[in-house]
């Protein structure tokens, strides 16, 4: 009775994070998606804790209050600038805690094979222990596998996470840095965890398990190590995936249905998710997750021209003669926290009549749909909110573009120049507007340290300061 209630549990919990996941592919119902997945998560609870194997009452009621005052107090003291680093730290905690589940589960085997080696009792064992011991030869080398996979994901998941958390911090250089020897140490270290496995089938012995805990742990770090600062919302979606076969795995080590669809949706999602963003920077995601965005074949050409300044009143006076308008985006703008002000500079140029649309590239800010998390809180209507493909062929007829805190999805030279590192990466064509006003601190490169000649273009000012302020002071020339 007890399992055909947690089985009828899982069953409908695992209907709901679909339904999550499927309503987050679109803005309108993504709340309606958030409650699906939290009603999903707490059923799947509530069906662990009252299911076969249950017990540790009190601890188990501790740990889960614990994790949730902390989610809490994240949840709502994490700024929308640090989101991306959450949820790399999120991840790490994901790999860990399959790491520890796979040595437990080899801890447990072999106290089970004891028991049996000694003819003692078996009637007391515990579910996950009472399983084992029906295992046949064959069967167990088949879940020394499956945890032996879990770990091997688990710990390259843990410390790839926690060098993409210490990029997207600002507290690890952003640039993409190798070890002597490159790629290679990276296949030493597969071809050691390989080697491993074998070892490791052949005698159930710890040290195997150990050696290969060791080499995945290496190949997160130099693998997420070697990936470049522009890369980071592929790798965000990447270390996800990741997240999600790690706890597949160890699914299939305890027999827990529930963890291996939900490892399977995140794993997949994640999976395709990386591909999609790595096809919309012209990327290939084989090369991207083994050694992040690559370099210029050649000497990059050389930018031309000076950064021309505005001030707010010329910006205001461009902005009333105009009839279109397009407002890109960027993490800068996240960084200033000026969405609202967007926002409302937007109401009061539609108030006018005037036509006013974002364009949002698939990999603008460092986390995948940054921006429109931005634009949502800031109440920013759907239906004006577009897609790159979507209004890329329109910046020819429109008046005016406002780059706010954008660099790299805004840079001509994906598209001019063969040496750059972002060379075919498909971009917003916004130097073909009329006029493009760019709000930016200062004269940088950005987070990826790449040169961006639109800065420099005849029909391109320059409107610099933090862009809050910059719109604060902008709002008053507007009515």
């Amino acid at each position: 009775m007890e399992f055909g209630f947690t089985t009828a549990a899982y069953v409908v919990a695992a209907v709901l994070f679909i339904l999550s996941l499927g309503g987050l592919s679109g803005q309108e119902s993504a709340k309606r998606a958030v409650w699906y997945g939290i009603a999903g998560m707490a059923l799947a609870v509530a069906a662990t804790l009252v299911g076969p194997g249950s017990g540790l009452w009190l601890l188990s009621i501790i740990l889960i209050a614990g994790g949730g005052v902390i989610g809490y107090k994240l949840a709502t003291q994490v700024q929308m600038t640090q989101m991306p680093e959450l949820v790399a730290a999120m991840h790490s905690l994901v790999g860990l805690a399959a790491v520890f589940v796979g040595f437990i589960a080899h801890f447990e085997m072999g106290r089970v094979a004891g028991l049996i080696a000694e003819n003692a009792d078996l009637k007391e064992l515990g579910t996950f222990a009472a399983l084992i011991a029906k295992k046949t030869p064959v069967e167990l080398n088949i879940l020394r596998v499956e945890l032996f996979l879990g770990i091997f994901i688990g710990a390259v998941t843990f410390t790839g996470s926690v060098i993409a958390y210490g990029k997207l911090a600002g507290k690890v250089d952003s640039a993409a840095t190798k070890l002597p020897g490159g790629h290679m140490l990276n296949i030493g270290a597969a071809v050691l965890s390989a080697i491993a496995l074998i070892w490791y089938c052949s005698t159930g012995g710890f040290f195997p398990l150990f050696i290969m805990t060791l080499a995945a742990l290496f190949i997160g770090y130099h693998l997420i190590m070697g990936i470049g600062g522009a890369d980071m919302p592929v790798v965000v979606s990447m270390l996800n995936s990741y997240s999600g076969w790690a706890a597949a795995a160890i699914g299939f080590s305890l027999g827990n249905d529930l963890l291996i669809v939900v490892g399977a949706l995140v794993g997949s999602s994640g999976a395709i998710l990386s591909y999609i963003m790595c096809k919309a920077m012209n990327r290939s995601f084989v090369s991207v997750i083994l050694g992040g965005f690559g370099g210029p074949a050649g000497e990059q050409m050389a930018v031309e021209g000076e950064q021309v300044a505005i001030d707010v009143d010329g910006v205001a006076n461009a902005l009333d003669e105009a009839d279109s308008i397009i407002i890109i985006p960027g993490y800068g703008m996240a960084v200033a926290q000026a969405q609202q002000n967007v926002a409302e500079l937007t109401r009061r140029l539609r108030a006018k009549g005037k036509n006013v649309r974002f364009a949002i590239h698939p990999v603008a800010g460092r986390l995948p749909g940054h921006m429109n998390v931005l634009l949502a809180e800031a109440k920013v209507p759907y239906d004006i909110v577009m897609e790159m493909d979507e209004i890329n062929d329109d910046f020819p007829e429109t008046d005016v573009a406002i780059v706010i805190g954008s660099n790299d999805i805004v840079n001509p030279a994906a598209q001019d120049d063969p040496n750059s590192p972002i060379a075919g990466m498909p971009v917003l064509e916004c130097w073909k507007a009329k006029q493009v006003f760019v709000s930016k601190r200062g004269q940088g490169t950005g987070y990826s340290g790449i040169e961006n000649p639109l800065f420099f273009k005849d029909n391109t000012r320059m409107f610099y300061g933090d862009a809050k302020a910059s719109l604060d002071s902008l709002l008053t020339k507007i009515d």
